[in-house]
């Protein structure tokens, strides 16, 4: 048998993560985690090849664990605190979440950046504990509407991306990049296939330019406006590993036909 060309890239198993927000009640929960695991019972073969995987609010995140144990998808937090343990009330360890048996956990989402001013070097921390407590952080980077059409893409993808390679360069791929461009996000605007392709090549070099590891083969996910129309179309760019899924995460059918699109990368 041939070997690949490529071999970190044939490592690149599809992700597909469902970011729920601020989203839901108990009873809401409840329907859309019985949901996922009734279409995971209905067609597993569909699933096969794809890594799946929910961000349910913090008060959620117990009862995710507890209904989704043993069943294809994964569960993680859409914060997590520049702290260890200690006297910050209100927030959350990376600790704490891998108690509850957290696989994931989002950082530098673009709305924690611009509601709550989140800064690179906050980032950097997070990142590197939730590392060190066993955690995979989703680092998520982008650009807004405003840089765009100011042709700025490149530079703040790099900035973002620059201020988090020392620490990524020591986390043996232990991490998944999420491209979300900001203008994307919510308002039914969708980068085309080419363009985030264009874009997730670029950080792809942006990372193996700061020296990061097996660049390669680490994988970067798309997310803006992702819905089960063009998922299939976007996940059949070479750069685009999946996907960080919004609204589309709240409807388990909707949610579930993007997922199903992503595991037809892992058979091309």
């Amino acid at each position: 048998m041939t070997a690949p060309a490529n071999p970190d890239k044939a490592r690149r198993k599809p992700l597909v993560l469902g970011n729920w927000k601020m989203n839901g009640d108990v009873a809401t929960a409840e329907q859309l985690l019985a949901d996922l695991l009734q279409g995971e019972r209905d067609s597993p073969e569909a699933l096969a090849g794809v890594e799946l995987g929910v961000f349910p609010p913090y008060p959620y995140i117990g009862l995710a664990a507890a209904r989704l144990a043993g069943s294809r998808f994964s569960w993680g937090a859409q914060n997590v605190a520049h702290f260890g343990n200690g006297a910050y009330t209100g927030e959350v360890s990376a600790a704490m979440l891998r108690d509850l048996a957290c696989t994931w956990v989002l950082i530098g989402h673009s709305e924690r950046r611009a509601l709550f001013a989140e800064t690179n070097a906050q980032l950097a921390m997070k990142v590197e504990l939730a590392i060190r407590d066993g955690l995979l952080p989703v680092v998520c980077v982008g650009e807004s509407l405003a840089e765009r059409e100011a042709l700025m893409t490149e530079s703040v993808l790099a900035a973002q991306i620059d201020a988090l390679c020392g620490v990524l360069a020591s986390a043996d791929q232990r991490f998944v990049i999420a491209y979300e461009p900001v203008w994307a996000i919510g308002t039914g605007l969708t980068a085309s296939p080419e363009q985030a392709q264009q874009v997730h090549a670029y950080i792809r070099s942006r990372l193996a330019a700061g020296k990061v590891p097996g660049a390669t083969g680490v994988r970067i996910l798309y997310g803006g406006s992702v819905k089960p129309s063009n998922a299939q179309a976007l996940f059949g760019q070479p750069d685009v590993d999946g996907g960080l899924i919004g609204g589309a995460s709240l409807i388990a059918a909707d949610f579930l036909s993007i997922c199903r699109a992503a595991a037809q990368r892992s058979i091309r």
